[in-house]
């Protein structure tokens, strides 16, 4: 009744996140956290994200979303959008990440860890999420992305590994900057 008779939308019990909605722009008194990204080359996208925080709300604007990027490329296009603002790489890419420190952009690889999936899930929980209506790959990866389930139905505690390059790189960020430092607390 509700999306059918009220035409709410409707989310699935399989959704990893149900804590989004879009909006059309980013508000003013929001501040920028970081930039995100998510290495690709042939199949899978480079993606980046841009994030904001708004008290306890996270914004998000997705920036790139492309494949056949070389390294040089990204450098290229994003040094004009992003300046000498942060930017989380993907730490698989050491290399990746070096060359475009070298070409001015101020890059630096993901804390990842052990678990850094499940713990970057349950940071990005903790939160309101908004994306911009523009982010259209972004809307889509949020979403689908979606958990495993056995043969008997039951939900897993993993996420299928589709719709998650923007989200990767949103969870870079989150890692870093908006996990709580607990340490020393008892």
């Amino acid at each position: 009744w509700r999306v059918y008779g009220l035409g709410l939308q409707g989310s699935s019990q399989d959704n990893v996140f149900n804590n989004f909605q879009m909006v059309d722009n980013i508000p003013e008194t929001a501040k920028l956290i970081s930039y995100g990204l998510d290495f690709g080359y042939s199949i899978d996208p480079t993606a980046v994200v841009c994030v904001y925080k708004n008290g306890d709300d996270i914004y998000c604007n997705e920036i790139m979303y492309e494949t056949g990027l070389t390294n040089q490329d990204v450098a290229e296009r994003l040094k004009p959008i992003i300046g000498r603002s942060e930017l989380i790489c993907d730490s698989a890419e050491p290399k990746s990440i070096e060359e475009i420190y070298r070409m001015g952009i101020n890059s630096k690889p993901a804390t990842k860890g052990r678990d850094s999936i499940q713990n970057g899930i349950d940071i990005l929980k903790r939160h309101k999420i908004y994306i911009t209506n523009s982010s259209l790959n972004l809307i889509k990866e949020f979403k689908n992305y979606k958990w495993k389930v056995d043969k008997n139905g039951q939900k897993l505690n993993v996420p299928v590994d589709k719709f998650n390059h923007l989200l990767d790189a949103l969870r870079y960020v989150a890692l870093i900057h908006l996990k709580e430092n607990k340490r020393g607390w008892y």
